[in-house]
């Protein structure tokens, strides 16, 4: 079993159904937000496109600086897709590039000097490029329902495509 090729073929596959979703995206609902303290739909679509390659940067040094991550609104669903499309690239990229050796080696994120986590990056990949994108595309769902637009299917049909 080659870990970085199963992980380029899971990055591709999800990849896809957050394409599917990112394209029933509305561009005027782009600045609604469901509660005064979450992001807007734009900026939360924005930010899952782009965690995967932007996670693979931060994760391709061996110590990084923790930083506040802009959330910019995009203005169309075109700059969604080219996102997305950017930041698998990139990740792809990353994965091959630390092959099975890479992904072995200890990761730290510090703030001020201080370490706030340190793991190895295997760990780092799997939690925060792969599944934070899983957590966002779940919330993304969430928020298609409360405007009324039809969810796509993740994982088998949703219940709009029944």
């Amino acid at each position: 079993m080659n870990v970085i090729e199963d992980w380029c073929d899971e990055l591709k596959r999800e990849a896809g159904s957050t394409r599917t979703l990112l394209e029933r995206l509305p561009e005027d609902k782009f600045s609604w937000r469901p509660h005064p303290k979450s992001m807007s739909l734009g900026q939360l679509a924005l930010h899952t496109a782009g965690v995967p390659g932007g996670l693979a940067l931060l994760l391709n040094e061996a110590i990084s600086e923790a930083s506040v991550v802009p959330l910019p609104e995009p203005t169309t669903r075109q700059e969604l897709l080219e996102a997305l499309e950017w930041s698998v690239s990139l990740a792809e990229s990353k994965l091959r590039e630390w092959g099975e050796d890479g992904l072995r080696d200890t990761w730290k994120l510090v703030s001020k000097g201080e370490t706030v986590l340190e793991a190895p990056r295997i760990d780092m990949v799997r939690t925060l490029m792969f599944n934070h994108v899983y957590h966002h595309r779940g919330q993304l769902t969430v928020y298609l329902r409360l405007l009324g637009i039809p969810v796509p299917g993740i994982y088998g049909p949703s219940a709009d495509e029944q």
